[in-house]
């Protein structure tokens, strides 16, 4: 009788609970909370351009809107000597863009070595949404720009051509870790919708070759995105990280099982291999990784200290210095 009064009992408290309990909250239970929305970029610059994306997600917006705005505003910079408008010129003086982006659905767009139009990563996300093809290069490039309505300006700025005139002096190329030639822009995000973007922007290596191209606007090396797994994007040394296509290396090391920090781990180890393969000094050679995973999680990861990245969450905006292969001597 004890026995069938305890029961009854409990029966009636699971109803009262049940009714006090909203439905929705039984689906949250042993479910980990997702940290979204949120927003990664490289290096110091990221923090402003944080700021901008934020905007748009904070205010229910899309990822893919996020990155193009945020990205945005670093190339309209004059200040960035690596990114846009202001962007250091190649060896012959000219200023040539290149820029790619990702949504969720896989759709992309980029351009590699676009002249006088100051947002590649618009005219990227035009490629992508008016015509039937990936990639615009060089002159292709600018006349689609100019048809769809972007203005043709002249990039150089004063102190780029001054630097640049000061370099013909000597002109030995030598790229320098952590400077000039690795401050590519790279933008991953995760909207309240639960989809990710990813956009990629950079004036590439100062006084590089006319018509080099690096990784950047290369979907797969510089920047992929796979909605059911996470989003990468690389600065540094375009093209050892096109010779691994870097950064659909992390997503797929992601897939695997990998958090976002170990992925990013491993992705440059298999680029140190690469190097060390071919005989070559990790001297001049500086690569990193940022990943974002479906759930928020965050990682990233370089070769030589000093790479550093831009998160921005709910908790609010911070830099955070990037862990290292090698550490500073």
């Amino acid at each position: 009788m004890n026995s069938r009064r305890k029961f009854l009992v409990n029966i009636g408290l699971g109803t009262i609970a049940t009714a006090i309990i909203p439905q929705n909250s039984f689906a949250a239970i042993g479910k980990p909370k997702i940290n979204k929305p949120i927003v990664l970029s490289t290096w110091d610059f990221g923090l402003k351009a944080n700021e901008e994306a934020w905007k748009i997600l904070a205010a229910g917006g899309t990822s893919l809107d996020a990155v193009e705005q945020g990205v945005r505003l670093t190339e309209a910079d004059p200040s960035e000597r690596s990114v846009g408008y202001g962007g250091r010129p190649d060896r012959d003086g000219i200023v040539t863009l290149d820029a790619c982006i990702m949504d969720h659905n896989a759709n992309i767009g980029s351009v590699a070595g676009l002249q006088n139009i100051k947002h590649p990563i618009s005219v990227a996300r035009a490629v992508m949404e008016k015509t039937p093809h990936v990639m615009l290069v060089g002159e292709g490039a600018l006349q689609f720009a100019k048809e769809q309505g972007f203005p043709e300006e002249n990039l150089l700025t004063p102190a780029s051509e001054k630097e640049w005139k000061e370099w013909l002096k000597t002109a030995k190329y030598e790229p320098v870790v952590n400077i000039e030639n690795h401050d590519t822009i790279g933008m991953i995000a995760l909207d309240d919708y639960g989809n990710l973007s990813g956009a990629c922007t950079t004036s590439g290596m100062a006084y590089k070759m006319h018509g080099r191209v690096g990784d950047s606007p290369i979907i797969g090396a510089g920047l992929y995105v796979d909605n059911e797994i996470g989003a990468a994007t690389a600065t540094g040394h375009g093209e050892e990280v096109i010779r691994t296509v870097g950064s659909h290396l992390v997503v797929e090391l992601m897939r695997q099982g990998h958090s976002p920090q170990k992925a990013c781990e491993e992705a440059v180890k298999r680029i140190i291999k690469f190097t060390e393969n071919r005989g070559k000094s990790l001297d001049n050679i500086q690569v990193g990784f940022l990943a974002l995973n479906k759930k928020g999680e965050y990682g990233a990861y370089c070769i030589h200290s000093g790479f550093n990245y831009a998160k921005y969450d709910g908790r609010g905006n911070e830099l955070i210095k990037g862990q290292s292969y090698l550490k500073a001597k």
